[in-house]
């Protein structure tokens, strides 16, 4: 797989975003060059899945397009952040697809006959619907995105609050007020920074 140029700095990153808002054609290139590295990143965990890598590169690309043409640094500290995720959705939608056509093949596709002779689908012989890969790869991805997201996404109270009510990264999870008591602030403030935060990361996934 050939070499990827190297990933900008934030600092670097909030220049030529600026400059492409300002209508920098050369700017958006120049994000789309240097974050083919991430592309390739997220591709590759879809190694075993029997596409090509430099198909799923492309594939990832178009989500990496869409993901500058969409960013709002209001929402999200990094690019790099967002356009992970845009990424991962663009080749689960690739693979949801592929699975969707194949199954509309193979379920209704004779695959034998039973004792009397009669042809035989896998439609036939299902007893329960299959578990759904894709979709369980797809809820894992949106929660390690969470995660990731959390710190970039939301001020130090509003991250602080999260851990402490959701019970994250090994914090034992806490009532509000437990967790106004451990602030030193009132419960009442301490609803309005849990839903402020919510608010935050439901925007994050409506991008």
């Amino acid at each position: 797989m050939k070499t990827f140029s190297k990933p900008l700095t934030s600092a670097q990153e909030k220049i030529y975003l600026r400059r492409y808002q300002e209508g920098d054609s050369e700017a958006k290139r120049i994000l789309i060059e240097r974050n083919l590295r991430l592309v390739a990143h997220v591709a590759k965990k879809y190694q075993n899945s029997g596409e090509d890598l430099e198909d799923l590169i492309s594939v990832g690309t178009i989500g990496l397009i869409k993901a500058i043409n969409t960013f709002d640094h209001t929402r999200c500290a990094r690019l790099s952040t967002y356009a992970a995720r845009c990424i991962d959705n663009e080749l689960l939608m690739m693979f949801r697809a592929k699975k969707k056509y194949s199954r509309e093949i193979s379920l209704y596709e004779p695959i034998g006959t039973d004792k009397e002779g009669n042809e035989i689908s896998l439609l036939d012989i299902v007893e329960s619907p299959p578990v759904d890969i894709v979709e369980q790869y797809s809820v894992r991805e949106d929660i390690r995105f969470l995660l990731c997201a959390l710190k970039d996404t939301l001020s130090q109270k509003e991250y602080q609050v999260i851990c402490l009510r959701y019970g994250l990264f090994g914090i034992e999870q806490q009532t509000q007020k437990e967790v106004a008591a451990q602030l030193h602030i009132s419960r009442s403030y301490v609803s309005r920074i849990e839903k402020n935060a919510l608010q935050k990361l439901r925007e994050l996934f409506e991008q």
